[in-house]
């Protein structure tokens, strides 16, 4: 079933070579936002209005912007179930030039584990619901019916694409669809416990610290700003023993979403990084704090949508 529960899941488009165009229409018309891949099985870039986001993005991306334009622009974001702007002349020659179709899963209500190599995949097996599987070049997609954030090397093998993130269309695969398990979600925040008192995981940070220089466009007082994020990092500070991470993740969220409404910037680089050096200092490994403080940012963003 698709996504929508009501219309069947795309079949005919089993392989992913041939009319590319022909597979985008009827993946669209399925309920499927798809867009096209060039060389290198990767979006086509930003038109010169576009450019480094000179047009302020789409209003569907992580920072909402005010772009409407007709080209394919702005990678996932570009994804649509629209014919009329698939067969459109501003998308004509992106077909010429594709070496594949992609789709938006998030759009399409869709939860893509992409699992990158033999190791993914036997895990995958032994821990997750069986689903829905497509044969990769290395491994396998496993769909489920659901959207949550999407989040990159959520172990070694294993991406999860959703929200804001494309994946390749590589046919329809095999078996019936699951609902997206907890299991999976749990993947994006999942914490590997803060590591035992003398266990050294990571350097010392250094980081810049908040202050107005790097928020002139937020509209809260410094005040405020600083007490909210010294509360936080305490917060982070008194899980010596297990937890951080996951506080990491929640202060991230907190704080981000006190922004949202802020014209920016707000400085949620550097506060990000104050985050990530709270959680190091006691004993959260550097990737995965750096990883827990992103999502939570982007759930920030995805809760005031």
């Amino acid at each position: 079933m698709a996504p929508d529960g009501k219309t069947p899941f795309p079949h005919a488009a089993s392989h992913p070579d041939g009319d590319h165009l022909s597979i985008a229409l009827e993946l669209a018309t399925a309920g499927m936002p798809v867009l096209p891949l060039r060389a290198g099985k990767v979006p086509f870039g930003n038109c010169r209005t576009c450019v480094k986001n000179l047009c302020g993005g789409r209003p569907n991306m992580k920072s909402a912007g005010p772009c409407r334009c007709s080209d394919v622009c702005h990678g996932w974001a570009a994804a649509t179930t629209d014919t009329g702007v698939i067969t459109s002349p501003e998308w004509a020659w992106t077909w010429w030039q594709a070496v594949s179709v992609a789709y938006h899963p998030g759009g399409a209500g869709l939860t893509v584990v992409d699992l990158d190599n033999a190791a993914a995949v036997a895990w995958a097996r032994e821990t997750l619901p069986t689903t829905r599987r497509v044969p990769t070049t290395r491994g396998e997609h496993w769909l489920y019916r659901g959207v949550m954030r999407s989040a990159n090397a959520v172990r070694r093998g294993v991406d999860i694409k959703s929200l804001m993130s494309y994946a390749r269309w590589l046919g329809p695969g095999e078996g019936s669809m699951a609902d997206l398990p907890s299991a999976v979600r749990d993947l994006a925040v999942r914490e590997e416990a803060t590591p035992a008192r003398g266990r050294v995981a990571s350097s010392p940070l250094a980081r810049a610290t908040w202050d107005r220089t790097v928020a002139t466009g937020c509209r809260h007082t410094d005040g405020y700003v600083r007490t909210g994020l010294e509360r936080g990092l305490a917060m982070i500070r008194a899980h010596t023993e297990s937890g951080a991470g996951s506080q990491a993740f929640q202060v991230a969220r907190f704080l981000g979403g006190q922004h949202v409404q802020c014209p920016g910037p707000c400085g949620l680089d550097v506060i990000a990084g104050q985050i990530v050096a709270a959680a190091v200092s006691v004993g959260v490994p550097e990737p995965y704090a750096r990883r827990a403080v992103a999502n939570g940012l982007e759930a920030a963003v995805e809760r005031a949508a």
